[in-house]
């Protein structure tokens, strides 16, 4: 009697698998999805990073827009021009030149620089100390909490008294201190040479109200336009105008740098050799500016 039930449990398990089989054959036929096989090249060929950089959640996001929305080959700015030139091998098409993007921390403001600092006892961050408005007198300048440190897989940005100083050496470009900084003082800026000049400020108050809160802040002087076409003030700011930024307007750069009573017109950079590419055809954006932020500009009121 026993090896009968054993038989016909026997029977019943192939019975089963012999379902089961059917089943899932005709599953993957019916829901096969077709991928094209550049996808996987494309996805050999980018450095694994899944940083965001290029806009993207990942690099296999990243692969796929490009084979299958034609979208640019030279996003990556881990990979650099290898990498660019690998995926257009893979696409077929010419590598598109492009700049080597870095971030420019618009602040230059260390601890003995800020009035008006208070004692902060709250969570030691970046994004929750921005809700506090009296925590300094600069309601734009860098917190110096860290939060790009932490965001920073690559050690390339460091907190140094009370200031974000970015490890150009280190740095790949992929802009998570620039996404995560609650403030909006850290942007990504193209690199066309080595070394860029930068406005190392982000305060948009009048000059007296800038002298208020901190010692090293720009005046909207206007010294600096005055003597470079590069400059120009924009809400009290001054700004340059990246397009007019060339080897042979930086003699009056430097001259503007020199006349400027803050020492705020400051070269940042040097990228690596590798992502140095060729763009001498390619034109700058007019102006590079931040989009900044205040304590209360996220803040939600209740009363």
């Amino acid at each position: 009697m026993s090896w009968v039930i054993v038989s016909l449990a026997a029977a019943t398990m192939l019975a089963m698998a012999l379902v089961l089989s059917f089943v899932l054959g005709w599953a993957n036929r019916a829901f096969h999805v077709e991928v094209d096989p550049r996808v996987d090249s494309a996805i050999e060929v980018l450095p694994g990073a899944n940083c965001g950089g290029c806009g993207y959640v990942g690099c296999g996001e990243y692969a796929e827009a490009v084979v299958e929305n034609n979208v640019p080959v030279n996003l990556c700015t881990v990979g650099g021009k290898s990498c660019t030139e690998a995926l257009a091998a893979v696409m077929g098409v010419e590598a598109e030149v492009s700049y080597p993007w870095r971030p420019v921390v618009h602040c230059g403001a260390r601890y003995a620089d800020r009035l008006g600092r208070t004692v902060y006892k709250g969570e030691q961050r970046c994004g929750p100390a921005n809700l506090v408005t009296d925590i300094q007198g600069c309601t734009y300048g860098c917190l110096g909490f860290g939060d790009c440190t932490r965001a920073c897989d690559y050690d390339a940005i460091h907190i140094e008294d009370g200031l974000a100083r970015v490890d150009y050496r280190a740095c790949v470009g992929c802009g998570a201190c620039a996404k995560v900084c609650p403030r909006n003082i850290i942007t990504m800026a193209p690199f066309k040479q080595e070394r860029m000049m930068v406005v190392e400020c982000s305060n948009l108050d009048a000059g007296k109200d800038v002298k208020a809160v901190c010692k090293v802040g720009c005046l909207g002087c206007k010294a600096c336009k005055r003597t470079s076409g590069m400059f120009a003030i924009v809400n009290n700011l001054s700004t340059i105008n990246y397009d007019n930024y060339t080897r042979e307007n930086l003699e009056s750069g430097l001259l503007a740098a020199r006349k400027c009573p803050r020492n705020r017109l400051v070269f940042v950079g040097v990228p690596s050799e590798q992502d140095i590419l060729a763009v001498a055809e390619e034109d700058l954006p007019d102006v590079i500016e931040p989009d900044f932020k205040t304590s209360v500009d996220d803040t939600e009121w209740r009363g």
